[in-house]
């Protein structure tokens, strides 16, 4: 279920209001026949006046309202399910995450650089699936295969360098446990968007690039980095405590090596690209897209949602007729069962 104009739940607040209003009303005229009188006389003299009615109206037009404001808000509700046929291809993000994209030299990190580049990629997509793979010394399934972009998004930014418990940088593994995203039988067109600081700590990463190409997978590279490179830092909520240091000691430059993301790339007939200027990647990327061939496949079934304002504001329209017809005098049928001690 969801809702289509949630812009209109605030209206919701003229309930209270409108309850806050009716208590008035009954204080100022309790108030005004104390002044005019003796309430017991009062009521005598009014036999045919009901307390219980006024409420009972109260109630009615409080539902009325709350079922036209619900109507305005327009609840949908997934009454089937369906396969939708798509025309697009089946993408894979392959993100760096070792300590070494906890780098600064690009803004605001390496590794958050990588997950704004890939979130905007996945804004510009249309109708193909992806998935995401994240990597360092080893690499790990953080999402299979999908069409649904929202859930990409939020596995994309939950994404962090503890993920990987083996640390160093393996492109290798990050090609290989990538390519089994990929349905062999399928003929839909496959690409591989890697993204790192290219610090390989691998040797292997030149033969899985060439057994990729050979299952007919293309590899952009997008390095995230400069060749000046950053310090590490080692943060704790939030506040950098030291700095990475190798065994002898001394504070570890990351610095990006271009040359073996274009080797990478080079190796499948893909492309490279600096990542640092995202306006340019998005124009690549697009660009790369346009010209692969899309295939047609079956998209996860999707629920169709259908609209049931009507119900809600038919409901409330109903109430308010009948509001209409509730006078605040007793009720013959309801004066003989006496439910509420009202004096005949």
């Amino acid at each position: 279920m969801e809702l289509d104009e949630k812009k209109y739940l605030y209206l919701l607040f003229i309930l209270p209001l409108v309850v806050l209003l009716f208590l008035f009303n009954s204080y100022w005229k309790r108030k005004k026949q104390r002044e005019f009188g003796d309430l017991d006389l009062i009521k005598k003299l009014s036999p045919e006046r009901s307390v219980f009615k006024p409420a009972f109206k109260l109630i009615v037009v409080l539902l009325a309202l709350a079922a036209l404001i619900l109507g305005l808000v327009n609840p949908k509700i997934g009454t089937k399910m369906e396969t939708v046929k798509r025309e697009g291809i089946d993408i894979v993000f392959a993100i760096d995450v070792s300590k070494s994209m906890l780098a600064e030299d690009v803004a605001p990190s390496r590794l958050e650089k990588s997950k704004q580049i890939v979130s905007q990629i996945i804004n510009q997509l249309g109708n193909d699936r992806i998935g995401i793979v994240a990597y360092a010394g080893s690499a790990f399934p953080v999402l299979p295969i999908t069409s649904d972009y929202s859930v990409a998004k939020m596995f994309l930014q939950s994404m962090n360098t503890e993920m990987v418990s083996s640390q160093g940088t393996s492109l290798d593994e990050a090609i290989k446990l990538s390519a089994t995203y990929f349905d062999d039988k399928s003929k839909t067109s496959k690409l591989l968007i890697l993204i790192s600081d290219g610090e390989d700590h691998s040797e292997g990463a030149q033969v899985a690039a060439d057994e990729a190409n050979a299952e007919g997978i293309r590899i952009i590279t997008l390095g995230v980095g400069t060749e000046k490179g950053g310090t590490i830092p080692l943060k704790r909520n939030g506040i950098v405590e030291s700095y990475q240091r190798d065994n002898n000691g001394e504070v570890v430059v990351t610095k990006l090596n271009q040359a073996s993301l274009e080797t990478i790339a080079k190796a499948t007939k893909g492309g490279y690209m600096n990542g640092n200027n995202t306006k340019e990647v998005l124009e690549y990327v697009k660009n790369t897209l346009d010209k692969i061939q899309k295939t047609e496949f079956e998209a996860t079934q999707m629920a169709d949602f259908q609209s049931q304002f009507q119900w809600f504001l038919g409901f409330g329209f109903v109430l308010l007729f009948l509001d209409l017809f509730l006078l605040e005098r007793k009720t013959k049928w309801v004066k003989k069962l006496n439910l509420f001690n009202e004096e005949k």
